[in-house]
């Protein structure tokens, strides 16, 4: 089975744009507004990614369970688990998604410029980590 990832790796290109876009903003005495836009936009679409990943990783575990319904009981973090115990991605990498969903959960209780910042910090790993897991999704299902 094929899955489609186009919207995954769109929201990553988009992430990765405003990331970059915010980056130029920084330091050159430009309107704080624009940053803060970008910003923005990079928190949005670090959850956005953050979903469809989880999404995507789910359909992609069915196979190696008995049925689909056993996949769609993981919890977020037990599906990347479950993706380093099968070897679509390193133990290391998951326990990066594991913090980077810590992070996702402090959105809904704290969100604010503080919180954003510490998600900006986890952007650029974060970015490498989703473009990865994009293709060992997609890598699956070739064989």
């Amino acid at each position: 089975m094929n899955l489609d990832t186009t919207f995954l790796r769109r929201c990553i290109g988009t992430l990765e744009r405003a990331l970059n876009e915010m980056g130029e903003q920084r330091g050159t005495g430009t309107d704080d507004f624009l940053r803060d836009v970008y910003r923005a936009a990079c928190v949005k679409e670090f959850e956005l990614v953050l979903e469809q990943s989880g999404n995507l990783l789910r359909k992609r575990l069915a196979a190696f369970f008995a049925n689909d319904r056993q996949a769609d009981r993981l919890v977020f973090k037990d599906l990347f688990r479950h993706a380093a115990k099968h070897g679509l991605i390193e133990a290391e990498a998951a326990e990066r998604w594991l913090r980077y969903r810590d992070n996702r959960n402090d959105t809904a209780h704290k969100y604010g410029e503080d919180f954003a910042e510490e998600t900006l910090k986890l952007l650029p790993a974060f970015v490498a980590d989703a473009k990865a897991l994009a293709d060992a999704i997609e890598a699956a299902g070739d064989g």
